[in-house]
């Protein structure tokens, strides 16, 4: 499929990608069940305590088992002591389990979003950035021009050298690579860019 491919000046050309990418069935159900399953491995789960055998201490009881008029007791690694162990405690990472997330689930999901993009006119396809740009206010006005000024920007090894750093301090933008960008980057933001050669190294996933 051809799609327009723009160069800094506002110039349009076209270029050929490939359809299962930026005109795929746009899947609500599987891009909601990949969030959830990235989101829920994400989860923090640093809560743990110790359980009665982690403790560590004498083993001995605390007194006879019989003679004393007291209860029955072992040592005071006992839950019902001080100091003694948790009963049914949270223990950390072993409590919880990994989602499994699929490779086929993930570039299905998205596919889906960048031609959900590409249909509502939210994907800008840049010819790839030959010259540097320093200010960022020059990057800033370019985005504007484009009314980008709320994007996700995902870069060429090239042109990351020669305009990242015009980028760093716009605020409502994200610049990265195809290697380092998720569902939820696509979601978040209102307009996705590729470069030339970026999309084309993403397109190279899909054959």
């Amino acid at each position: 499929m051809k799609i327009d491919k723009y160069n800094i000046d506002g110039k349009k050309n076209s270029i050929e990608i490939l359809d299962k990418l930026i005109s795929a069935k746009i899947n609500n159900q599987l891009v909601s069940n990949v969030l959830y399953k990235s989101y829920a491995n994400y989860k923090g789960r640093n809560a743990k305590t110790k359980q009665k055998n982690e403790i560590i201490g004498s083993t001995a009881k605390i007194y006879a088992q019989k003679g004393t008029g007291n209860a029955r007791h072992a040592s005071r690694k006992a839950p019902i002591f001080v100091g003694g162990g948790v009963a049914h405690g949270p223990k950390g990472e072993k409590n919880y389990k990994l989602r499994k997330l699929n490779k086929t689930e993930k570039k299905m999901s998205l596919a889906s979003l960048i031609s959900e993009k590409n249909k509502s006119n939210s994907l800008i396809i840049f010819s790839d950035f030959t010259d540097k740009i320093k200010k960022t206010k020059e990057m800033n006005n370019l985005l504007k021009k484009f009314e980008a000024t709320n994007s996700l920007i995902l870069l060429d090894k090239n042109s990351k050298d020669k305009i990242y750093k015009s980028l760093k301090n716009i605020p409502n933008v994200k610049t990265t690579d195809i290697n380092h960008f998720n569902t939820f980057d696509i979601i978040k933001y209102k307009k996705l860019i590729f470069t030339e050669s970026s999309i084309k190294e993403l397109e190279l996933r899909f054959k």
